[in-house]
């Protein structure tokens, strides 16, 4: 098994979109980009198929970077999957270098938040839920 791990080190160089199911992507985008302070990484139309990239401010633009697709749920195996997509588990961690000003902008929008459990470790951190139910985990580090 060490060998074909050694000849697949170094195929890929970085993680580049996750999906994430949405309902509607304008209200997915408003949280994202609105409420989280996301850019859009990529908005455009691909054959009639809306490709919704954002991402964490202060990445590279242009379609580069590590982000969330938000995808339009269309099949009902889909729909069934917005907000659940990850089985109860979370979604996302997000790092910050502030964590009581995420705290703060969360509580302005009037999202709920839990604190994360302490595991020994020097960092903090807080649960909260998008628009459509994904656990998501604020961390600074």
């Amino acid at each position: 098994m060490n060998d074909e791990h050694d000849a697949a080190t170094g195929l890929f160089t970085a993680v580049g979109r996750t999906v994430v199911l949405v309902e509607d992507a304008e209200a997915a985008l408003a949280f994202y980009r609105d409420g989280l302070g996301f850019t859009v990484l990529f908005d455009g139309d691909l054959g009639g198929y809306r490709l919704l990239h954002v991402g964490p401010a202060g990445g590279p633009a242009g379609g580069a970077g590590t982000g969330l697709w938000l995808m339009p749920a269309e099949s009902a195996q889909a729909r069934a999957a917005v907000g659940r997509q990850t089985g109860g588990m979370p979604l996302l961690v997000l790092h910050t270098d502030d964590l009581d000003r995420v705290a703060a902008r969360l509580a302005r929008l009037g999202v709920a938040t839990r604190p994360g459990v302490p595991d020994g470790g020097p960092g903090r951190s807080l649960h909260f839920r998008d628009l459509y139910g994904n656990e998501l985990i604020a961390a600074q580090l």
